[in-house]
C-alpha cells in the first residue's frame, strides 16, 4: 500500500512527489520526468495530450550533489532577478531571491552554474561578437592613462587664466580644439534591435570622436612642451635668455621659424638637439672650407695660418680702399656728366643744383628758365599786393613745362602754395 501523501508515476511507479507531469485530458495520469520525456503512453493517454507541470518548488535543477541546495523556485527567481537588475547587482538580486541567500552566494552560484558550468559552456560561444574591449590598458588605448591622466595645471595668475579661458582644476579651456567634437556621440544609444550596419555606423562615430580627443590632447602636450602659453603671455623671453647657452643670430632665428612645423613630430628637447646639431654642422663645414683654402694656398701648419690671415686681411683692406676711391670718383664724374648738356649755356652758373637738375630733365636752357622764374615770381608778388596783373609767360612754355616749374617753385618756397 502506497504511503499516505506520496505520489507515484503511473507508468514506472517511481515516486514523483517533488516534480510530476499531469495530463489535462486523462484523469489520474501523472508521469515522472523520465517517462514524460520518453513519450510514455498508458491506457487512453497519448503523448500529444496537454500537460500540466506539478511542482512543489523543492527539487534541484543541478542534482542533490550541487552546492547550496538551490531549489527550482530559487533558480527561477534568480533568472528573473538577473533579467530585471542586470549582471553585477548582487545585492538587489539576493533580496529578490529571498532572505536565505546572501549576495556572495548569489554571485558564486550564478557564475559557477550559468557561466562556467555546463549550461554556460553550451550557450556562450568561444568568440563573442561585439564584445566590449577593455581600453584602460596603458598601451595608448582611448582610455589609457596617457590620454586620461591630467597634466599638472599651468603656473599662471588668475587674470591670465581669465584671459586664456583656462580652468586649472580640469586643465581645460573654455574653447577647446574642435569645440563641437562631442556632438558626434551625444545622441548615440545602443539598442538590442540595432542592425549590423547601425552598430558599425555608431562605432565609426565613436572612433572619430576618439581621434578628435587624441588630437586635442596632442595639441595640449605640444603647447605645454614648447611653453607656448608663456610665450603667448610674453613671460618666457627672460627665461629663454637665461637658459640660452650662446647668442642666437638672426639667421638662426629665421631658420628656427622655418622649422616650426617639426614641433608636432618631436619633443622640445629633441628639437633643441636637432637645432644644435645643425649649428655644429654649419660650424664644421665652415672650418673644413677654411682648412681646404689653406691647403690650396700651400699652408700645411696652423702656425702659418695666422701670418696668412694677416696678409690676406691687409690685401682685402687695400682692395677695399681702392674700390671706394674709384666709386667716389665715378659718382663725381656722373654728377658732372649729368649737366653736360646745359653747363656751357649762359646762365648756368646762376642755378642751384636742384635747378640744374630741373632744367636738365625738362631740356630747358638756363636763360629761359631764369626768365620764366622771374615772370612767375613778379606776378605772384603783384597779386599779393592786390595789384591786378596779367600773366606774360613766354610762348615756348607749354602747360606741362609751366606746371613743372610752378610745382618746383612752390616746393622750394619761392611762391605760396595757394598762389600756384
Amino acid at each position: 500500500m502506497a504511503e499516505l501523501g506520496k505520489k507515484y508515476c503511473v507508468y514506472c511507479l517511481a515516486e514523483v512527489s517533488p516534480l510530476r507531469f499531469r495530463c489535462t485530458e486523462c484523469q489520474d495520469i501523472e508521469l515522472c520526468p523520465e517517462c514524460f520525456s520518453a513519450g510514455a503512453e498508458i491506457g487512453h493517454h497519448r503523448r500529444y495530450h496537454g500537460y500540466q507541470l506539478v511542482d512543489g518548488g523543492r527539487f534541484t535543477l543541478w542534482g542533490p550533489e550541487a552546492e547550496g541546495g538551490w531549489t527550482s523556485r530559487e533558480e527561477q527567481l534568480l533568472l528573473d532577478a538577473i533579467e530585471q537588475f542586470g549582471f553585477g547587482n548582487w545585492e538587489d538580486m539576493a533580496a529578490h531571491v529571498g532572505a536565505s541567500r546572501t549576495p556572495q552566494e548569489v554571485m558564486e552560484h550564478y557564475v559557477s552554474m550559468y557561466i562556467h558550468g555546463n549550461l554556460g559552456k553550451a550557450c556562450i560561444p568561444d568568440t563573442i561578437p561585439n564584445r566590449v574591449t577593455d581600453h584602460t590598458c596603458p598601451s595608448g588605448g582611448p582610455l589609457s592613462p596617457s590620454l586620461t591622466t591630467p597634466l599638472p595645471p599651468l603656473d599662471i595668475s588668475v587674470a591670465e587664466q581669465q584671459q586664456l579661458g583656462y580652468m586649472p582644476l580640469r586643465d581645460d579651456y573654455e574653447i577647446e580644439y574642435d569645440q563641437d567634437a562631442e556632438t558626434l556621440i551625444s545622441g548615440l544609444s545602443v539598442n538590442y534591435d540595432d542592425e549590423d550596419v547601425e552598430i558599425e555606423l555608431k562605432r565609426a562615430h565613436v572612433d572619430m570622436y576618439v581621434r578628435k580627443l587624441r588630437e586635442r590632447q596632442r595639441r595640449k602636450n605640444i603647447a605645454r612642451d614648447y611653453n607656448l602659453v608663456p610665450a603667448f603671455l610674453g613671460k618666457d623671453k627672460k627665461e629663454r635668455e637665461k637658459a640660452a647657452k650662446r647668442k642666437v643670430t638672426k639667421e638662426e632665428r629665421e631658420l628656427r621659424l622655418k622649422l616650426r612645423p617639426l614641433y608636432q613630430f618631436m619633443s622640445c628637447r629633441e628639437f633643441d638637439d636637432l637645432f644644435e646639431s645643425m649649428h655644429k654642422e654649419k660650424v664644421l663645414r665652415a672650418k673644413i672650407r677654411e682648412l681646404q683654402r689653406y691647403r690650396r694656398n700651400g699652408i700645411t701648419k696652423m702656425e702659418e695660418s695666422a701670418e696668412y690671415e694677416a696678409a690676406r686681411h691687409k690685401r682685402e683692406k687695400r682692395k677695399e680702399n681702392r674700390n671706394s676711391a674709384g666709386a667716389k670718383r665715378g659718382r663725381e664724374d656722373a654728377k658732372d656728366g649729368e649737366f653736360a648738356a646745359i653747363e656751357n649755356l649762359p646762365g648756368f652758373e646762376l642755378l642751384s643744383d636742384r635747378e640744374k637738375a630741373l632744367c636738365s630733365s625738362l631740356n630747358l636752357s638756363p636763360a629761359r628758365y631764369v626768365t620764366a622764374k622771374t615772370i612767375i615770381i613778379k606776378d605772384h608778388l603783384q597779386r599779393r599786393q592786390g595789384i591786378p596783373s596779367k600773366s606774360r609767360l613766354p610762348s615756348y612754355l607749354d602747360k606741362v613745362l609751366k606746371k613743372r616749374i610752378l610745382t618746383f617753385l612752390t616746393e622750394s618756397g619761392w611762391i605760396a602754395r595757394d598762389a600756384s
